[in-house]
């Protein structure tokens, strides 16, 4: 089954400069490696500190094009390959993926939980809302209908105390980087379609650069090996999400190939 590459440059709540042109770079070089040309969604704006109840109606008209996007992928029989500056894109993809696979699990690969609600946000941050908003517990306006029982948080290691009981009580299954193993991973997927979710920020400081590195995290070959063991035909889609580039060419020349490296075992990174 085919590839689709879909691009996000609209500001989904970014509050740091480097993340649209990150996924802008991640894309050229995914295009590159695969030969697959990226649809754009979106156009790049500031990033700014504001509240989830201002950036998620100022990125409506993104999440609605990347809804749209991806819904029109999976019609065609085809699976998305997203790349996202923030994790909030995932407001607008999740609701359609789990219509379309309501048994999918979705391997979100996080430092961070995004279970959080307006009711509970210490930050105000809309990306740390993502996975609620998806499950229903709160409404983005972009819909919901995912089973919290089918998401597993793979490398968390900072999640609120508010946030840890709703999850508890949701019945979110989550992995510290420790407990990541492909063993755990293939017991847990089973014969279930997997949505795979990839924020930088999982993985141990250094390696790509991600706006909220926090130390003790997954190295690049754990991760790499996790992928070498997921049946193709169980992918469901993939997206990454929250690269920072900086004003460093060099070190974003790094970053890339190690993501690229890290990935590579998915067959969406091959070129037919």
């Amino acid at each position: 089954m085919p590839y689709d590459l879909i691009l996000c440059q609209g500001r989904i709540a970014d509050r740091t400069p480097g993340a649209i042109p990150g996924a802008a770079l991640t894309a050229e070089a995914l295009s590159k490696r695969t030969g697959l040309r990226a649809t754009v969604i979106g156009a790049p704006a500031p990033a700014r500190e504001d509240d989830w109840s201002e950036s998620l109606p100022e990125a409506g008209q993104a999440l609605a094009g990347l809804q749209h996007a991806v819904a029109e992928t999976l019609q065609r029989g085809s699976k998305p390959l997203v790349v996202a500056n923030t994790c909030s894109a995932s407001l607008a993809t999740l609701p359609v993926v789990a219509r379309k696979h309501p048994d999918v699990v979705v391997l979100w690969i996080d430092a961070h939980g995004d279970f959080n609600t307006p009711e509970t946000t210490e930050s105000g941050y809309l990306g740390g809302m993502v996975l609620s908003a998806a499950c229903g517990l709160w409404d983005s306006g972009h819909g919901s209908g995912l089973n919290p029982a089918q998401i597993v948080i793979l490398g968390a290691r900072d999640i609120d105390a508010p946030e840890a009981l709703l999850m508890q009580r949701a019945g979110i299954r989550t992995l510290s980087p420790a407990e990541a193993t492909p063993e755990a991973m293939h017991a847990i997927i089973g014969d279930k379609p997997v949505w795979i979710h990839v924020d930088w920020d999982v993985l141990e400081p250094d390696h790509v650069p991600a706006a909220y590195a926090i130390k003790d995290g997954l190295l690049p070959g754990q991760l790499r090996a996790i992928f070498e063991i997921i049946p193709e035909a169980q992918i469901a889609g993939i997206e990454l999400a929250e690269f920072e580039a900086t004003q460093d060419k060099l070190k974003d020349a790094a970053a890339i190939e190690c993501l690229l490296h890290i990935v590579w075992p998915l067959k969406a990174m091959r070129p037919e």
